[in-house]
C-alpha cells in the first residue's frame, strides 16, 4: 500500500480494542480507538483514518447510526462492521447506511487482516467509472461491484454467493446484496440447483 495506514476501531469492549491495536501495530499500521460512536466520530474528524472498524451493538448510539454519521463526514473511507449477526436484514440496514463490509465476531486475526487489506486495495483502485447504464443503490461501491463482476466473469461458471465471497474475500452478506443488485440490473443470471440433501442453492453467473 502506497501510504501510511491508520485504523480507527470503535468498540465498547476495551479488551477487543487492545487486542486489535496490538495486532494492527504488528502490521505497521497506526491505531486509534474509541469506546463509543460519539468518541469515534470525534476521533475520525481529528485523525481522518484510512479505514474504520465499528461494532454493531454499542451504547447510546448503535452501529447503524454510527455508520450514517461517519458517512456524512466521508463518502469513501472503508467502514467494516463487527457483528455477531448473520441476518441479511441487519446487513442490508448497514449497507444502506454506507457500510463497506462485515467481519463476524469472534474476530479471527487472519480474516480481519485480509479483509482490511482488501478494502485498502479497493480504495486505492478508485476512481472506478460508473458505466452510463449502471445505477448503484445507496451505499454501494463501484470498486466492490467491479470486483464481484470480475470474479464471475473470470470463473466462467455459475457460483454460489458463498463461493463468490470466498473468491473475493468479501463477507457473504455484502456479496449477497451486490449479487441481488446485479440480478435486478440484468447483468447476472440466477438459477436454482439441488444439492445432495435436496435443498435448493442459488447459483449466479454473468449474463450472456
Amino acid at each position: 500500500m502506497s501510504r501510511d495506514v491508520t485504523i480507527l476501531c470503535i468498540d465498547d469492549d476495551e479488551e477487543i480494542r487492545f487486542a486489535l491495536g496490538a495486532l494492527f501495530r504488528l502490521q505497521g499500521w497506526e491505531t486509534v480507538d474509541a469506546g463509543s460512536v460519539e468518541e469515534g466520530v470525534a476521533a475520525f474528524e481529528a485523525r481522518r483514518p484510512s479505514l474504520v472498524l465499528i461494532d454493531y451493538h454499542m451504547p447510546r448510539v448503535n452501529g447503524v447510526d454510527g455508520v450514517r454519521m461517519l458517512r456524512r463526514l466521508d463518502a469513501e473511507v472503508p467502514i467494516i462492521v463487527f457483528t455477531i449477526e448473520e441476518n441479511q436484514k441487519v446487513a442490508d440496514a448497514f449497507l444502506e447506511a454506507g457500510a463497506s463490509d462485515f467481519a463476524l465476531k469472534p474476530i479471527k486475526a487472519p480474516d480481519i487482516i485480509s479483509r482490511i487489506k482488501l478494502h485498502l486495495r479497493l480504495l486505492e483502485s478508485r476512481p472506478r467509472e460508473i458505466r452510463p447504464h449502471q445505477r448503484l443503490s445507496k451505499g454501494m461501491s463501484p470498486a466492490t461491484l467491479a470486483l464481484i463482476e470480475e470474479c464471475l466473469a473470470g470463473r466462467g461458471e455459475a457460483l454460489t454467493a458463498d463461493e463468490v465471497a470466498r473468491a473475493t474475500g468479501l463477507a457473504y452478506q455484502t456479496v449477497f446484496r451486490y449479487l441481488q443488485h446485479l440480478v435486478n440490473e440484468g447483468r447476472v443470471e440466477v438459477r436454482g440447483t439441488y444439492g445432495k440433501v435436496g435443498r435448493p442453492k442459488q447459483m449466479y453467473r454473468k449474463a450472456e
